[in-house]
């Protein structure tokens, strides 16, 4: 990982290596174990049975001046800085595009009945929006708000007032009529980070950006030759689940 060389790292970035950092070297190296080959075929055979097809015009959520607000968001959440590219680059608001657009944005697998309470921290997500609802309804009311006292779109600000504006939400001092507000900033960052991080094949990481920036090379088959070489720079390609070229189309 290239050092800092002078500029402030943004407090969100900071957050997340070291959140990176901090976690197991096992979570990061895939456990090596023996499959039959009979088995590994018929894995293989449903895999490219039930992989997207990726010729096929993918399916999006935002519209263009919502697309416009996440990017700017996300830019600011992760930033290009002397560590290297930001979310931005990275392709985060494709990932989220496409998330909020599937079962994610729908909250298919999750439980959407009331009451609807104001939870705790530990008590998860407790509003009655799914994710894409709280998304459009929360993009609405902070350019509204912006639109009001600037006069201008949020994703037109500099980023020193997108910066203050984001940092208002976080501490609950601009609060919103149709959505909860630091909700929806707590779920834009975690959205984020996810974007960032992900394997390629969903869209985010674009060029293994994020990888890069923590140092994890990818699902690879194994490193089995490679596990007691301590010290010794890991100089093999990055690799996606989908290969070195993951096939996508960006939108």
């Amino acid at each position: 990982m290239p050092e800092q060389t002078g500029a402030r790292l943004n407090p969100f970035r900071r957050n997340l290596l070291k959140a990176a950092v901090a976690a197991p070297a096992a979570a990061l190296v895939p456990v090596v174990s023996v499959v039959p080959l009979a088995a590994l075929r018929r894995s293989a055979t449903a895999a490219r049975a039930a992989a997207p097809d990726y010729a096929a015009p993918p399916e999006l959520f935002f519209t263009p001046a919502e697309a416009e607000f996440v990017d700017a968001a996300v830019a600011r959440v992760i930033p290009s800085d002397d560590l290297g590219p930001g979310a931005r680059e990275a392709g985060v608001t494709d990932f989220i595009n496409h998330q909020l657009a599937g079962p994610y944005g729908r909250a298919d697998s999750w439980y959407m009945q009331g009451p609807w309470r104001e939870g705790t921290a530990e008590q998860g997500y407790q509003l009655r929006l799914t994710p894409a609802e709280l998304y459009r309804t929360a993009i609405a009311g902070i350019d509204d708000h912006v639109r009001r006292t600037h006069g201008k779109s949020f994703a037109a600000l500099d980023a020193a007032a997108q910066d203050a504006l984001l940092e208002a939400i976080d501490q609950s001092r601009l609060e919103l009529p149709t959505a909860h507000a630091r909700a929806f900033f707590e779920l834009l960052v975690q959205n984020t980070k996810e974007g960032f991080l992900a394997d390629p094949v969903y869209y985010g990481n674009r060029d293994f950006i994020g990888w890069k920036l923590i140092g994890f090379p990818g699902p690879r088959y194994n490193y089995v030759t490679e596990i007691e070489q301590y010290g010794k720079k890991y100089d093999k390609p990055y690799v996606s689940i989908a290969g070195r070229d993951t096939g996508i189309q960006r939108s």
